[in-house]
């Protein structure tokens, strides 16, 4: 049986930044909630526009609108940010938006600042707003159960995975090492993940490392990293870097060699801190003085991962999600996240997932005590503690024309943490 038009509409907003496979949600959610009889109406960029009472940037969703966008990347509604501590004033417009709108179904696609948003909605609204929402992040860093990914996160790493390929390659051929660095705020998923796909020389997760690191640290496991390779008879590697090691440096020391910005929420841009140029020169610093000379090259993966094309497995993803989406919803749920979890689709309350000690969503992270990171770890090239003992001591010292005991007075700190283990 049809449900009824009178009962409202169906709304949707996308929130954060691009992931592949919004498109797919928004396409099954609009077919499927017309073909329960609802009207569906979808919220151009974000939430920006209901805090500001706009209802122009509400537009009307047909199935002829929807019907071939599940194979785009990037979003048909497109998205933004907005951090909720500066909007407090203004959040009581977004709720008298939403029911101009006449929306009494709100499908919200998001990340973990799009989820606060949607729970901070769904608790204003007493009621009159039903809210689900549907996680999306290439981060992959909202806890979903059974450890499923978020939507996004293997189209991102698989474009991802095939750029570090072909960086590989050409490290290989011109006989340099590169440091990529590539987007995870919160969490390594993605940077780990490409990594050990692609058979990198090295990835560093922020995971690994404690709360406060020093910059000399890393740059002295990159610079091992590179010895040992040239111990090994080979002048070139790929090292991948996540965005987040970066939050864990101490703010001042950072600040001597980049100059830091902040997004729209206040945070500092990550993504605009050129962490493998920092490295890089560090690096090149110590390489430098022991008598070695090798070109390093950074780069940067993110953006051209964001907005990418789906692969099939997100295009199915995202269509499972949005119908789930719509079925929880017009059901009468409200409150939840709605996952896809061994073959069904499963709604997870928000309360599961907020952190209300600091108000935020709980962030899932790379358990480092995991035999996925255990896999990952052992395939890289990187000083281990049996390389300050006998023959390889002798080897890596001679590579570096330092006494074996002078090189384990160097380096050998970096064993002695969760670094290197």
């Amino acid at each position: 049986m049809r449900a009824s038009k009178a009962k409202g509409v169906v709304g949707i907003i996308v929130g954060g930044g691009p992931a592949p496979g919004i498109n797919g949600v928004i396409s099954s959610a609009t077919i499927e909630a017309i073909n329960e009889g609802k009207d569906v109406i979808g919220i151009k960029g974000g939430f920006k526009s209901l805090f500001n009472g706009d209802r122009s940037a509400a537009i009307p969703l047909t199935i002829d609108d929807v019907s071939r966008i599940h194979t785009l990347g990037g979003s048909i509604l497109r998205t933004s940010r907005d951090y909720p501590d500066k909007v407090k004033e203004r959040f009581k417009t977004l709720i008298t938006t939403l029911k101009q709108l006449r929306i009494k179904h709100l499908i919200t696609i998001g990340g973990e600042g799009t989820l606060f948003m949607a729970n901070w909605i769904e608790k204003e609204a007493r009621g009159s707003i039903n809210v689900v929402h549907v996680p999306k992040t290439i981060d992959n860093d909202i806890p979903l159960p059974g450890g499923a990914s978020t939507f996004g996160y293997e189209t991102a790493r698989h474009w991802g995975v095939e750029i570090i390929k072909n960086i590989m390659e050409d490290a290989k051929t011109m006989g340099r090492w590169y440091f990529v660095t590539t987007m995870g705020r919160h969490a390594g998923h993605l940077a780990l993940g490409m990594g050990k796909a692609a058979g990198a020389t090295i990835t560093l997760i922020s995971e690994e490392f404690e709360e406060r690191l020093s910059i000399k640290k890393v740059a002295d496991i990159l610079a091992g990293s590179i010895i040992k390779r040239l111990t090994m008879g080979r002048d070139h590697g790929v090292a991948v870097l996540a965005e987040g090691i970066a939050e864990k440096f101490d703010i001042e020391e950072l600040s001597q060699y980049e100059q830091l910005e902040k997004d729209e929420t206040g945070r500092i841009r990550l993504s605009e801190i050129q962490l493998g140029r920092v490295l890089k020169h560090l690096v090149k610093k110590t390489l430098d003085s022991l008598g070695i000379k090798i070109t390093i090259v950074d780069k940067n993966i993110g953006y051209e991962l964001r907005a990418a094309d789906p692969i099939p497995y997100d295009i199915e993803y995202t269509r499972d999600l949005g119908y789930g989406a719509v079925r929880y919803i017009l059901r009468g749920g409200t409150g939840s996240m709605i996952t896809f979890f061994e073959g069904h689709l499963r709604p997870v309350p928000f309360v599961e997932v907020m952190d209300y000690s600091t108000g935020k969503v709980k962030v899932r992270k790379v358990d480092i005590s995991s035999e996925a990171y255990e896999v990952g770890r052992k395939y890289m090239i990187r000083l281990e503690k049996e390389d300050f003992e006998g023959e390889n001591l002798k080897l890596l010292a001679k590579t570096v024309h330092l006494k074996p005991d002078d090189f384990k007075k160097r380096f050998s700190y970096l064993t002695k943490s969760a670094a290197c283990r």
